[in-house]
């Protein structure tokens, strides 16, 4: 049976472009088209499709508006299309909280180099949407955005000091004293988390549920555009009260400090004497993800042998396997997010299939597992 799509943009060229090439595939039915948020969401109700494609900037209700609305009346998987600007990036994040699932350039040469692998990105993108989840209801309803964290001023934070290479970060008191009787605490050296589709809203659930004393250093790898992690890495920064930043090449590691990976671009972690520093490098043209976890997760497996907690989160394909494979031949400890509240349950089936997880965890049960399992 083909896959059902609802098509909502203002743009009468867009919406025939991408009618086309769906319509083309076999596969798909494209069963609609709606000129703004408001058509949108009383044709999502009308036709209940498996997918929407919906565009952020339109008349009468724009795109985020109409994700909320669809959420609250006919929960469906949307995939939102978007500028890859500062501004661009900032309204998918705030459609991706909203409940929309994953998003793509709407500039299609931003996505393809020809019509053939457009068509292919469009439709394994699509379908693989479609598949994600057999209801539409979010498994894990979207949270009401948090308030900005408040920053502890940074003589409270005198913990905060570069990791020593291969060394356990100190404990932080404020963590031990809310460890739980049943979870042992570990002492790693580094927590490093990795995710693709539903990450954004993944991680703020994660990040924004830990201490500012935050006993070990983070380092993230989120599959998402160069143009779209500067404001990632600020949105989160401003939720969390851990410090969180883009990562350059030279940064140090250090408790309390979340580093996101550089869209387009690989992350790795070395050691250089006694200090561990961040090494930006640029995307490989024969790696698929750039950033990729695999190449993250390789590295801290050399650097931190059996000192590391790698935590695979939602997302499509397998990235991160081998790198989580490499951390466990080194002694480290993987833990991985369950299906029922992952929006595409790719990498973290990958890792659990290849039984590389010690624990399989609710999205909702990480961030406090982290408090309590890291000391």
């Amino acid at each position: 049976m083909a896959v059902s799509v609802l098509v909502v943009d203002d743009s009468h060229f867009f919406r025939k472009r991408l009618t086309e090439i769906l319509s083309g595939s076999g596969q798909i039915e494209v069963v609609g088209v709606a000129s703004n948020g408001r058509e949108g969401v009383e044709m999502a109700e009308k036709l209940r499709p498996d997918v929407i494609t919906m565009d952020y900037e339109m008349p009468v209700m724009d795109g985020i508006s109409a994700v909320r609305e669809i959420m609250r009346k006919q929960p469906t998987p949307v995939l939102m299309f978007s500028s890859l600007t500062y501004e661009g990036a900032r309204v998918t994040l705030d459609a991706l909280e909203a409940g929309a699932v994953d998003f793509l350039p709407k500039n299609f040469e931003d996505i393809a180099r020809d019509t053939s692998q457009l068509q292919k990105i469009l439709l394994d993108r699509i379908l693989d949407i479609a598949r994600s989840r057999p209801s539409a209801r979010p498994a894990v309803a979207p949270a009401p955005a948090p308030q900005p964290a408040p920053k502890a001023p940074p003589a409270a934070k005198p913990e905060l000091r570069p990791v020593e290479s291969g060394r356990p970060a100190p404990a932080a008191p404020a963590a031990s004293a809310r460890r739980s009787s049943r979870v042992a605490a570990k002492a790693y050296s580094v927590v490093a988390i990795g995710t693709s589709t539903g990450g954004p809203v993944a991680l703020q659930r994660v990040l924004t549920s830990l201490p500012a004393s935050f006993p070990a250093p983070i380092v993230l790898v989120q599959h998402m555009p160069a143009s779209f992690t500067p404001a990632f890495a600020e949105r989160l920064n401003k939720l969390c009260r851990i410090e969180v930043r883009q990562a350059e090449d030279g940064d140090l590691l250090r408790p309390g400090l979340a580093l996101l990976a550089p869209g387009g671009k690989q992350m790795m972690i070395e050691s250089r004497g006694s200090q561990a520093r961040v090494r930006i490098l640029p995307g490989d043209a024969r790696l698929n993800y750039k950033p990729s976890v695999d190449v993250t997760f390789g590295s801290l497996a050399r650097s931190f042998p059996g000192k590391t907690l790698g935590i695979i989160l939602t997302g499509m394909g397998a990235d991160g396997k081998e790198g989580a494979r490499m951390m466990k031949q080194s002694g480290s400890d993987i833990w991985s997010q369950d299906e029922k509240t992952s929006v595409i349950y790719g990498m973290p089936m990958a890792v659990a299939k290849a039984g590389l997880t010690d624990q399989v965890l609710g999205l909702n049960d990480i961030g406090p597992r982290l408090v309590e399992g890291v000391g």
